[in-house]
């Protein structure tokens, strides 16, 4: 009874633990579809990219796409809507129960350096591609991505209790900056995104003008 109730409204990591065998292949198809779409237009563009592209890279013909989606723009929608929802839920969970300003901060830095590091594909759609999105769609994207910055800023608000909201705001925007110049400065390699981490996260925190808590 436990695990049918639990299935009802489950969290995102455990829906396909939830779903059945033919459901699960079914997600799995369109996760596929979804990864191979973000490799494509993150090196093609948007615009250079057809449909039937996409199904090619993910091993899916091209009458099987539209099983999963209507046209290339509801592919290009729902990357960017899991993306934003992925990072303002992700962004929540890490700083449930931590003290709000630094040590919540810290989480924050921590999980979207990671989301930068490992998702620079989808950091360069956003970037170039958000235009091609119907107004009404982009509006819904914008607001998880405030509500997501606003997340931010009442924790640097509180670092900073002497700055008006705006400031908190624009801090918040130079550290996305930063954070998101992934594409441009860190190499696709293991070892590049070690090696990048450090210098990406203490940028991070000058933009914030403090530093991370000092654990001993």
């Amino acid at each position: 009874m436990t695990a049918a109730r639990d299935c009802l409204s489950p969290p995102p990591s455990a829906r396909r633990s939830c779903a059945t065998p033919r459901e699960n292949a079914k997600a799995q198809r369109r996760q596929d579809l979804l990864d191979a779409a973000t490799r494509l237009f993150a090196d093609r563009g948007f615009d250079a990219v057809r449909l039937e592209d996409i199904g090619a890279a993910s091993g899916i013909s091209g009458p099987g796409v539209y099983r999963h989606f209507a046209g290339k723009q509801a592919v290009l929608a729902q990357i960017l809507q899991d993306a934003s929802t992925g990072l303002l839920d992700g962004g929540t969970r890490a700083v449930e129960g931590l003290r709000p300003g630094r040590e919540a901060l810290q989480a924050l830095v921590e999980f979207h350096a990671e989301f930068s590091l490992r998702r620079r594909d989808v950091i360069r759609v956003q970037d170039r591609d958000v235009h091609a999105l119907e107004p009404e769609t982009r509006r819904a994207i914008v607001r998880v991505q405030r509500a997501y910055i606003d997340l931010w800023a009442r924790h640097v608000s509180a670092l900073h209790p002497d700055e008006d909201e705006a400031t908190a705001v624009f801090r918040v925007q130079a550290v996305f900056g930063l954070l998101n110049s992934t594409p441009r400065s860190v190499r696709r390699s293991a070892a590049d995104v070690r090696r990048r981490r450090p210098a990406l996260t203490a940028m991070a925190w000058a933009a914030l003008g403090s530093g991370p808590e000092r654990t001993g």
